[in-house]
């Protein structure tokens, strides 16, 4: 069972449920709040099948806030074309 270190940042699945609430990009939404459904008792499995994501992935991003922090988790643009909008 995957376990989210809370203490470690000094969060709570709360704080994360208020990140995913309040993050500007949609991915670091999807992020956060995947972290705090899998606080909630959830498997990477179902939290997968509910986004459309791999579980791997969501496994990849729990262990990431788990080792380096909720900041690994904001989506940051790494390249390719920029957007049509702003």
């Amino acid at each position: 069972m995957l376990k989210i270190d809370f203490l470690r940042w000094g969060e709570s699945a709360e704080v994360l449920r208020e990140k995913a609430l309040r993050a500007t990009h949609p991915r670091s939404r999807e992020r956060f709040m995947a972290l705090y459904e899998i606080s909630g008792g959830k498997s990477a499995t179902q939290v997968g099948r509910e986004t459309g994501r791999n579980a791997q992935t969501i496994m990849e991003w729990v262990h990431r806030y788990n080792e380096v922090g909720p900041q690994t988790l904001v989506y940051q643009r790494s390249g390719g074309h920029p957007p049509l909008y702003l």
